[in-house]
């Protein structure tokens, strides 16, 4: 018999445990809910809150909607759909992370303070991400995005320099690239660790759990930048981790000989139902 332990520490953040109940509590009502964009980058919860009639939109689709309620996800919307939204006349449900507001309202108040010198504000994340699109609409679309060292000749190092960085994004890197700057700038360089201390705070007790356990499945959308994060982290400390998008890709070969006990864990977008499934497959392959 394999005993599965899950990791106590994974699953929904505060930001979209906040998104997932509002969007639950709209559709109880037998409200129609329009989410712009996926309202968590996990598959499986957005299959399942579609299936109780949650609906995925673009926002150029917003126009098209005559009646119900438009659902803004924990990542946060640029200006720009906030007015899309109110010249459409619908009704706006705004489930946008609390930590991912204040960071934009700082990013805006410090674009207006830039702009008075001639700056500029960078902001070290991922390009093309909800959030960071979210982030970089408070600047006019201004902000240089930047993912990596390798970017670093988009900033103009004879301007002021303003750096936030995307609430997900390593600690550890965005001080490596804060160096790199500190070296080049020949301005005013300021800087702001703006990444979620109750996110980043999963990556040492994300590597402690893997430390554990002979084998490891990690529980994470394919396309969630923090699963990502998490699963490097996992795997680093223990080679014999594999990532899993459901129970359906647990595979039989990685449970070897020997092989007693198994740690379950996943990303702050990985709903805990699902990686309770996860744990019940590996138990019935004991």
């Amino acid at each position: 018999m394999i005993k599965v332990d899950i990791d106590v520490h994974s699953g929904f953040c505060f930001g979209v445990k906040k998104a997932i109940e509002a969007a639950s509590e709209l559709l109880k009502q037998g409200e129609d809910v329009y989410c712009v964009g996926d309202i968590v980058h996990n598959e499986e919860e957005s299959k399942r809150l579609n299936q109780l009639g949650m609906s995925i939109i673009d926002k150029k689709a917003i126009g098209d909607i005559s009646s119900g309620t438009i659902l803004f996800r924990a990542h946060g919307e640029p200006p720009s759909a906030y007015q899309i939204v109110n010249k459409a006349g619908l009704k706006l449900k705004d489930a946008t992370c609390p930590v991912v507001l204040k960071l934009q309202q700082r990013i805006k108040n410090s674009y207006e303070q830039q702009k008075k010198v001639n700056g500029q504000i960078v902001i070290f994340g991922k390009k093309g991400h909800a959030e960071v699109i979210g982030l970089k609409g408070q600047t006019n679309d201004e902000a240089i995005v930047i993912e990596d060292e390798s970017q670093l000749a988009e900033i103009d190092f004879n301007r002021p320099i303003e750096l936030f960085a995307q609430t997900t994004k390593n600690p550890d890197i965005l001080r490596s690239i804060v160096k790199l700057i500190e070296e080049r700038a020949s301005q005013d360089f300021i800087w702001h660790n703006t990444t979620c201390k109750q996110v980043t705070g999963r990556l040492p007790r994300i590597i402690d759990f893997a430390l554990k356990y002979p084998l490891v499945i990690f529980v994470g959308g394919k396309k969630s930048s923090n699963a990502k994060v998490l699963f490097n982290a996992c795997k680093s400390a223990n080679s014999n981790s594999y990532f899993v998008s459901s129970e359906e890709d647990v595979d039989i070969s990685w449970f070897k000989k020997g092989i007693d006990k198994v740690g379950v864990c996943g990303a702050t977008s990985t709903p805990q139902w699902l990686m309770e499934k996860v744990a019940q497959r590996i138990k019935n392959l004991g």
